[in-house]
């Protein structure tokens, strides 16, 4: 969203709050927004260059760097190198790295991780509308009628602007989601479509046909701004459009199928919000196209209220989109042209522009993979876990001739294959601006001085650069002077691009670190809300484009091997690969370890029960994950969050499972569906391990483990298949060098041990195994390490195995904001709250981001069902 954040430092602490003055979110915060204070420390940073795991100087370094990229282009080609970039970079590194790559190296071969979100839809965009514009803006989501969310669960995953249109709902704007699962954003829709997975061209398809039958579309703006139709049309006239043949492709019943159609159509004010859940797919083109289709034929675009709003998944994921972060497209929205090649090298002085586009994120990995691609420098990113089939991705790395890693954290996955690790700034550090969903741009600005010797990503490029010769086309000298050069480049002999920063090409240092926030394309009189208010498209003749597309099945069909469809995305605290929002254990409560949700249904054939483990086997690999049943997936259909690591959980990674299937035009991973089966892991015994700092099991232990954070300690779950020498060697390993004598209990006849140590007074760490019976709540044993001494009674509870006099509060935590767990929830329903503020003003749960409200709202909903039935 790009949200607006006050910071008060204190040290290396922050004070944290929403900037009520910000556009954005007008003061509000997410949970993960709420929790940037606890990841601002210096635990895990990486503060010096290595080379080799061994400190070095930035000089060595940066000469290595040079060194090896200049030796490699030398021998075998500017393709032979590549960059791997992220949304987590600033415009001005983009636009340094950017510049390098495809304007002096002369590859196109930069992407970035927005490849894995975003591309999809800038494909739709650049096809519909000539440029990668998104038309509308967050108002446009307080004046909607009628919101369709496809692939969209915005209560977890903007709940900022899920909180805006909760306040629109009370005047009567209405939802409907569209998504396999009944997410939180789902659960309270006016409707939710659970669609067959990658039936999404069908039913836009099938929307369009019937809006054509009503005569809901605007014949008068089609024929005044709009090219194609009849083409769509005639594509429409080969497959059956009938509401029961759509509904019965898609798999939703035909009388939720004609409501959706009539509430589309008696709704000039609609707003289609898509995201993840249409992009990552192999027809993921085809969805955002078809979703521009309805919007161009009923003139639902450039009106308030009425738009399609591709939103985006990082905060800056747009302002690298901007800059050429992808290997598709060069910087300010140009192409790969004549024209614009020669343009770009006159404004850079460039000796060797790219001549095309480069190889996108999952080809780029496969060309590192077979030796075309010998060195690669990757930024801010982490892509080991984050890319599909990544089991493929750490090999290729691991076999790469040279690998540069630049981040702030100095153990991901991904860094472990470095050659070359150089620091980078975090939040809280860096200096520069973020384009948001909106195209609004927003000023971050340093709360802390650079820690060791971390430096900016554009200064670490622009190093680079000087050592490869280029020195006179990179020597800025603050990050003010690089974001004045994109300003001037994004208007430089512009005539017909959209892109434009003009006006603040002049900018002064005071005036860029005083810069509010503003929408591009920037004019002489601010910002621009709204795109193609005057019906003008960034086409050649100013029409827009609506794009044929055929429905067709997945990538890849589930068979009698994979009978189910794997779907990944994210969970409600959680972002990317935790290597941030790890450090927050406040983000670790709501969905502490990776699990697999499934239908009851399809749990009770294959035999896997609630809360066991599973294991989740495709064609790419396989994971063990807890159970979890719900009706709100569908039947035959298994989701996995796609957060964790080897650092947390290596047996719970997901996207190791999944296809590198790929959209043909826009390269994005197809994951949100991989044939897949599921059965019982069954494990032999369980167990876990609290101690102050986190631990990872040594190689040669078969067994499922999983790390958790909590505020004093480190919570390790343990379960295995094998016997007793086993599960001694894994005490060896966690006893090992330990100090001390433990307080022990043990029942070799039942398999239970535990085993606590002290450090003088204070709780140091503690061991539970069992072969039979449960184990107790953890959250009472953690809450002991936050304790200066343990009394008698704490001692003994500890050899029993169960918690003394009053118990602590346990239980899953709801609200991650202000840390509230579902059973003082459920106490306050009981005691009279019988609605959302009335919980939230007994509790504080619901009354921050409201990313939990749907829970309570299930619980409230619950309760009530209760009451009635005990009556």
């Amino acid at each position: 969203m790009g949200c607006g954040v006050s910071a008060v430092p204190d040290g290396r602490r922050l004070k944290i709050t929403g900037d009520p003055a910000h556009p954005a979110n007008l003061g509000r915060l997410c949970s993960k927004g709420s929790a940037l204070g606890s990841t601002v420390g210096l635990e895990d940073r990486l503060l010096h260059p290595a080379i080799g795991g061994r400190k070095t100087s930035w000089n060595d370094a940066i000469s290595r760097i040079a060194g090896r990229f200049s030796e490699t282009i030398a021998r075998h080609g500017p393709d032979s190198v590549a960059f791997y970039v992220s949304g987590q970079l600033l415009t001005e590194d983009y636009y340094a790295a950017n510049k390098l790559m495809k304007g002096f190296i002369g590859s196109g071969n930069i992407d970035t991780n927005s490849r894995l979100c975003m591309a999809s839809a800038v494909v739709a965009h650049k096809l519909a509308f000539g440029a990668d514009l998104v038309p509308g803006c967050y108002e446009d989501l307080d004046l909607a009628d009628l919101v369709i969310f496809s692939g969209h669960n915005a209560a977890w995953t903007h709940p900022v602007l899920f909180r805006r249109m909760e306040a629109a709902r009370a005047r009567g704007q209405r939802h409907v989601v569209i998504d396999p699962r009944r997410t939180d954003t789902a659960e309270d829709a006016d409707l939710h479509l659970a669609l067959a997975p990658q039936t999404d061209v069908r039913l836009w398809n099938g929307l369009l046909a019937d809006l054509i039958r009503r005569g809901a579309v605007d014949r008068a703006y089609v024929a005044a701004h709009v090219a194609g139709f009849a083409e769509v049309e005639a594509e429409l006239a080969q497959a059956d459009q009938s509401p029961a043949a759509v509904a019965a492709d898609c798999g939703v019943a035909v009388a939720d199928l004609e409501r959706f159609f009539q509430m589309v159509a008696e709704t000039p004010r609609t707003v289609s919000l898509f995201s993840m859940g249409a992009n990552q797919s192999a027809q993921g083109v085809a969805k955002g196209s078809a979703i521009l289709n309805v919007h161009l034929a009923t003139g639902r675009i450039g009106r308030p209220g009425a738009c399609p709003f591709s939103i985006t998944g990082q905060p800056n994921a747009m302002g690298g989109r901007e800059t050429g972060g992808m290997a598709t497209t060069l910087a300010g929205h140009m192409d790969f042209d004549p024209v614009s090649r020669a343009r770009l090298g006159r404004f850079w002085s460039a000796p060797r522009v790219a001549a095309g586009p480069g190889l996108k994120a999952v080809d780029m990995f496969d060309a590192v993979a077979d030796g075309r691609i010998r060195a690669i420098w990757i930024m801010a990113t982490n892509p080991v876990v984050s890319l599909p089939d990544s089991a493929r991705v750490r090999a290729a790395l691991e076999a790469c001739p040279f690998v540069v890693v630049s981040d702030c954290m100095a153990d991901t996955d991904t860094a472990a294959f470095a050659h070359i690790k150089l620091p980078a700034l975090a939040w809280g550090e860096k200096d520069g601006t973020v384009t948001n969903s909106e195209r609004g741009i927003t000023r971050q600005r340093r709360l802390f001085e650079p820690p060791g010797e971390a430096r900016a990503d554009w200064r670490i490029v622009a190093d680079v650069a000087t050592a490869m010769g280029f020195g006179d086309a990179f020597g800025w000298r603050g990050s003010a002077q690089v974001f004045r050069e994109w300003a001037r480049l994004s208007a430089y002999e512009n005539t017909d691009r959209m892109l434009n920063l003009g006006p603040l090409a002049g900018v002064t240092p005071e005036a860029y670190d005083a810069l509010e926030p503003i929408q591009w394309p920037v004019t002489a009189a601010g910002g621009t809300a709204r795109l193609f208010t005057d019906g003008r498209y960034q086409t050649p003749d100013g029409r827009a484009r609506m794009i044929p597309v055929a429905a067709r099945g997945p990538a890849e069909a589930t068979s009698a091997g994979y009978p189910m469809s794997l779907n990944t995305g994210r969970v409600r605290d959680h972002w990317h690969t935790m290597t941030r929002t790890g450090l927050a254990p406040e983000l670790c409560r709501h969905a502490p370890e990776p699990y697999v949700e499934m239908h009851p249904a399809d749990a009770i054939a294959l035999g896997v029960g609630e809360g066991a483990l599973a294991r989740v086997v495709t064609a790419q690999g396989e994971a063990i994950a807890i159970a979890r049943l719900t009706d709100r997936q569908r039947p035959g259909s298994v989701f996995m969050p796609m957060h964790w690591t080897e650092a947390f959980a290596p047996s719970g990674r997901a996207n190791p499972l999944v296809a590198p299937s790929v959209d043909p035009r826009s390269g994005q991973p197809e994951f949100k569906h991989t044939p897949a089966r599921v059965r019982a892991y069954r494990e032999t015994w369980r167990g876990f391990f609290l101690a102050r700092e986190a631990w990872r099991a040594p190689a040669g232990l078969d067994l499922v483990w999983r790390r958790i954070p909590h505020a004093a300690c480190q919570l390790h779950e343990f379960a295995g298949r094998g016997d007793a020498p086993e599960r001694a060697a894994l005490h060896k390993a966690l006893t090992a060098k330990v100090p001390g004598d433990a307080l022990r209990f043990e029942d070799p006849a039942a398999g239970v041990l535990r085993e606590a140590w002290l450090e003088g007074e204070r709780l140091g760490r503690v061991i539970f195994f069992t072969t039979s019976g449960a184990l107790p709540p953890r959250d009472w044993l953690a809450e002991l390490f936050a304790a200066d001494l343990l009394t008698a009674a704490d001692r003994m509870a500890l050899l029993i195995g169960r918690q003394p006099g009053h118990a602590v509060e346990t239980g899953p935590t709801v609200c991650a904001c202000r840390g509230v767990r579902a059973a003082r929830i459920e106490t306050a329903i009981a005691e009279g709250c019988d609605s959302l503020d009335a919980v939230g003003e007994a509790t504080g749960a619901g009354a921050n981001c409201g990313s939990c409200r749907p829970e309570i709202a299930r619980m409230l909903a619950a309760a009530r069902g209760a009451t009635r039935h005990a009556a």
